[in-house]
């Protein structure tokens, strides 16, 4: 455990990285939807913005940089490739936590001030992210580990293979994706899934969401036995 936290430190000797460009961004955003929500005439039940999907965003850039730069030095410094990997999970579960409460207590003063005045939820999604605290903060949670190690992966993928293997990883997930559609079709399952993402729950999603979380982290964890640097 000290070997994780060890590199937990490490990565955050670049706080640009992992604090003040997410939070300085998601901030900057903030802003700017307040300006305009205080320009343009909004609804008297009010707007959702969705501007805090840039902090989502960044979060996956941060985990694509967390190897393709970062993992070097790492190497130089001792680290092993099991050691650095689990290091750099546990960093994203400790943003995961802080930034999710965040959001959680900053949801709740959007609340209490009428949307800041102007009706603007911006830290408020819609069904996604509006139910108990509790779930806006393990709903949130989940989403952003999610993100991060599907960065770390696509990272992974360009160490190991360079811009090739990266383009034909991006491509196969396409293939995927559009075989997945083809063969939905073809047995005409589609009123199906229909079906279950209209009854699923926001709590019902996160689990859904948890698992392809696990299913990231475990491909990324498998394509960093064999990178090199």
């Amino acid at each position: 455990m000290n070997t994780l936290v060890k590199v937990v430190r490490y990565h955050l000797v670049s706080r640009a990285q992992y604090v003040l460009l997410p939070v300085g961004v998601t901030a900057f955003a903030f802003l700017v939807n307040l300006v305009i929500f205080a320009i343009v005439p909004t609804p008297q039940a009010g707007s959702f913005s969705g501007g805090l999907v840039t902090l989502y965003i960044f979060l996956f850039v941060s985990g694509v940089l967390s190897v393709t730069m970062s993992l070097p030095f790492g190497f130089t410094l001792g680290l092993s490739r099991r050691s650095y990997y689990l290091g750099t999970i546990l960093l994203v579960l400790v943003l995961g936590a802080v930034y999710s409460l965040g959001i959680t207590v900053l949801q709740a003063v959007e609340g209490a001030v009428g949307g800041w005045g102007l009706s603007l939820h911006f830290f408020r999604i819609p069904w996604f992210l509006d139910g108990a605290w509790y779930l806006t903060w393990l709903t949130s949670f989940v989403l952003l580990v999610l993100v991060f190690v599907y960065g770390m992966w696509f990272g992974l993928v360009y160490r190991r293979w360079d811009v090739t293997g990266l383009v034909v990883f991006i491509a196969t997930q396409v293939v995927v994706l559009l075989a997945a559609a083809l063969i939905t079709t073809w047995v005409e399952a589609w009123p199906a899934i229909g079906d279950f993402f209209t009854t699923l729950t926001a709590l019902g999603l996160t689990a859904v969401l948890a698992a392809i979380a696990a299913a990231l982290a475990l491909g990324g964890f498998t394509t960093m036995r064999r990178v090199t640097v």
